[in-house]
């Protein structure tokens, strides 16, 4: 007899972002799957935060620390003080997400920049550091100085450093890079103590440290699989650099992962590493590619090797559309959004 379907918590959101989270919903409505989850739906568009005073967005961590499993649809950030801020801040702080995934990866039928063929996977803090930070000025005119005051804390530098070291295991990828210890001994220093540590604990993990300045410009020669542990800043704009690289922002999903007290990995988060892309919208042309990824992440990370099974088949699907010539704009092709999806459902099918 067949267990209970798996429970995912589905975070709609805000423009480009929901249309595509609707292109994922197709992947989880495919006949194989659907009777295999649950969907708990929660609204985060900026106007149900706004009329909730943020409640849905506590809501949302409450079933995603229920469920152990999120897919997140884009959503907008307002820029003004006193709004409801971000969505994102709230849920990593309440489901303990401390580090964020992102990996690079060839697509099928399209060209990488500078050679690379190999997956990069960044791991970076997902708080802290210059996100968050306290800031204030000083004086006035010329004389006027501003300050900011971040922090790093050993234990999201372990969960990174951890993490880093057991997906390289996993994968076969050697560990590279690092922050900037020589300049920042006590601070970014932190980090690199970590990641030593982590090192020894698994000697069969190839590990390579780099200041991260030479990081970003060494990914640019390198032809082997690399896993990069990153601070929160650094990792924000090495990860955005990396997915270029291989063509498109689109061609990846972010995992954030959340930890229970004792430090276990208890709930993983998917979505599109990049934002709401208003001037996309309505216009039928967005990438879906990076939510059907999260999708299959998110599969990958089931309980049920069934499930697992299906999140390996819905990635591979989705590069043999790839493969076969069927791409959206951003990738010089003429496919519309749904056409792609569409293609996969085909192949999963």
């Amino acid at each position: 007899m067949a267990g209970s379907p798996s429970s995912i918590t589905v975070l709609h959101g805000d423009q480009t972002g929901e249309e595509l989270l609707q292109e994922a919903l197709r992947v989880l409505d495919s006949p194989r799957i659907r009777g295999q989850v649950h969907l708990e739906h929660v609204d985060l568009s900026l106007g149900a935060r706004r009329d909730s005073h943020n409640e849905v967005v506590h809501e949302a961590a409450r079933l995603m620390r229920r469920s152990g499993l999120g897919l997140k649809a884009a959503t907008v950030t307002p820029e003004r003080a006193g709004d409801v801020g971000s969505p994102n801040a709230i849920l990593r702080q309440e489901v303990g997400g401390d580090v964020i995934v992102r990996t690079g990866r060839r697509i099928p039928g399209v060209a990488p920049l500078a050679g690379v063929h190999a997956p990069i996977t960044v791991v970076r803090m997902a708080v802290d550091d210059a996100y968050g930070a306290e800031e204030w000025r000083e004086g006035d005119g010329q004389d006027e100085v501003a300050y900011r005051t971040t922090k790093v804390t050993r234990e999201r530098c372990r969960r990174v450093s951890e993490y880093a070291f057991s997906y390289a295991e996993r994968t076969g990828a050697r560990v590279f890079g690092g922050p900037k210890y020589t300049v920042s001994p006590v601070y970014e220093g932190m980090l690199k103590e970590e990641m030593d540590k982590a090192a020894k604990q698994h000697p069969e993990v190839g590990y390579e440290p780099q200041l991260i300045d030479a990081t970003f410009a060494l990914v640019l020669t390198r032809d082997d699989a690399l896993v990069i542990p990153a601070l929160n800043r650094d990792g924000d704009l090495l990860s955005d650099m990396v997915l270029a690289l291989y063509g498109t922002l689109a061609g990846s999903e972010s995992l954030m992962i959340g930890f229970d007290d004792d430090g276990r990995q208890s709930v993983v988060m998917a979505e599109a590493p990049h934002g709401t892309a208003p001037a996309l919208e309505g216009r039928h042309i967005a990438n879906p590619m990076s939510m059907i990824l999260a999708v299959a992440a998110l599969l990958e990370q089931a309980p049920e090797e069934s499930l697992r099974a299906d999140g390996r088949l819905v990635r591979e699907a989705t590069m043999q559309v790839c493969a076969s010539g069927t791409r959206t704009a951003d990738l010089s092709g003429m496919a519309r959004t749904e056409e792609f999806t569409t293609e996969v459902l085909g192949r999963i099918g």
